[in-house]
């Protein structure tokens, strides 16, 4: 019998009336001949919720009493599902992380996973219940509850269609995955099939739909990925390996990360070891790091910027500080109003002028650009954060709307 992992996101089951409707849909896949695997989020707004009651108590909560907290979420999500299900005729069981085991390393509130234990679902599943498992949630070799980060339950569930053996469907508030936030600008328009590599390097960049992390790991295990809304039945969008996309433009969709802090040391002392004392001590506390710009040097001193996520920046800050006064460095400076805009598509490996025409737009509109990178995929520009939506719509009008006048050569 076929093996099916449904991933259903807070939205999808933000009240009782909409985990009802997910349950439906559940049921649907059931009477089709699938083994069916839930995987939830917590109920809409209840990790923010539950983040800040913590910070009420203290700005920086331990990380391990915060994954105790953040892992009730799910928990009484799945239970309410589980319920549903078992109203509706159709016999369910809710599975915590640790209850099926999902194994994973001790950094806490960004876990890895390590192994996955299945035989208790697959034996579930042959009884004939429906496994509803928490997404977000694992435990360590030593019982320690741990997270996977902000948007994990999609890394659940794609970790869990991997070790089933299974497809995996992503149910969500949108109708797939979009060249931009439709939110922003109507005129976006549904991708119906996308490759691994696109996909990873839009959720990297600000693309809401799913977390860069599962796509990491479905690109890695080869799951194929539905992506589609939990009110509608049409088609979603497919994230599949790259052969499977037919047409590759040079610019498939643009995207906006509205959550990241820029970090300045200012008047850095220009000698060897210097940047990596400071990337050495973020990355001891696990702080992921993005863009960085080095200015040139003046008088033997040179300033230091790089961007990290807003939820790790107060954390970065206090680590930037202590090291800046160790290597004599005149003040460290945050700013916490900056965007993330950038076009991506897997058709700029073989095309010219995309960065130029990008450029072009945002001079047009009086965007000063304050850092820069790039990949063989996506070319990304650091903005204040007041033009983000303006810069959103204007290069989502010259890349998507009015079609592709970027050159695409076709080599061999």
């Amino acid at each position: 019998m076929k093996r099916v992992v449904l991933k259903f996101g807070g939205t999808s089951v933000g009240s009782l009336e909409r985990i009802e409707n997910a349950a439906r849909r559940v049921i649907k896949k059931v009477q089709e001949g699938y083994q069916v695997v839930v995987v939830s989020s917590a109920m809409a707004g209840e990790t923010d919720r539950l983040i800040e009651l913590a910070k009420k108590i203290m700005p920086l909560p331990p990380e391990r009493e915060l994954d105790m907290l953040l892992a009730t979420g799910e928990q009484q999500a799945i239970a309410l599902f589980a319920m549903t299900l078992t109203k509706l005729g159709y016999p369910a069981v809710s599975l915590c992380g640790w209850q099926v085991p999902i194994v994973t390393d001790k950094v806490h509130t960004k876990a890895k996973i390590l192994r996955i234990g299945v035989q208790r679902i697959k034996n579930l599943l042959e009884e004939g219940y429906i496994p509803v498992v928490a997404g977000f949630q694992g435990v360590t070799e030593d019982w320690e509850i741990t997270t996977l980060g902000r948007g994990g339950s999609d890394l659940s569930a794609v970790a869990l269609a991997y070790a089933l053996g299974a497809d995996c469907e992503i149910y969500t508030d949108v109708e797939g995955v979009f060249t931009t936030d439709p939110r922003i600008t109507d005129r976006a328009k549904k991708i119906p099939y996308i490759s691994y590599e696109e996909m990873l390097e839009m959720a990297s960049l600000g693309a809401k739909v799913m977390q860069a992390r599962s796509i990491e790991f479905a690109m890695k295990y080869g799951v194929r990925i539905h992506v589609r809304s939990s009110f509608s039945e049409e088609e979603g969008t497919w994230i599949v390996p790259e052969e499977e996309v037919m047409e590759k433009v040079a610019v498939r969709a643009i995207t906006l990360d509205t959550k990241e802090s820029r970090i300045t040391v200012v008047k850095v002392p220009d000698r060897p070891g210097i940047a990596y004392r400071i990337f050495k001590a973020l990355g001891d506390a696990h702080i992921v790091v993005d863009m960085i710009v080095q200015n040139v040097s003046h008088q033997g001193y040179t300033d230091l910027s790089f961007t990290v996520s807003k939820a790790d920046a107060p954390k970065a800050e206090e680590i930037v500080k202590r090291v800046a006064q160790e290597i004599g460095a005149e003040q460290v400076v945050r700013d916490d109003h900056v965007a993330k805009i950038s076009v991506v598509g897997i058709g700029m490996r073989s095309s010219y002028g995309t960065a130029a025409k990008m450029f072009e737009v945002l001079y047009k509109n009086n965007i000063n650009i304050m850092a820069i990178s790039t990949s063989e995929i996506k070319i990304s520009c650091l903005i204040e954060d007041k033009y983000a939506e303006l810069a959103v719509r204007e290069l989502h009008s010259a890349f998507i709307e009015e079609g592709e006048d970027i050159k695409v050569v076709n080599e061999g």
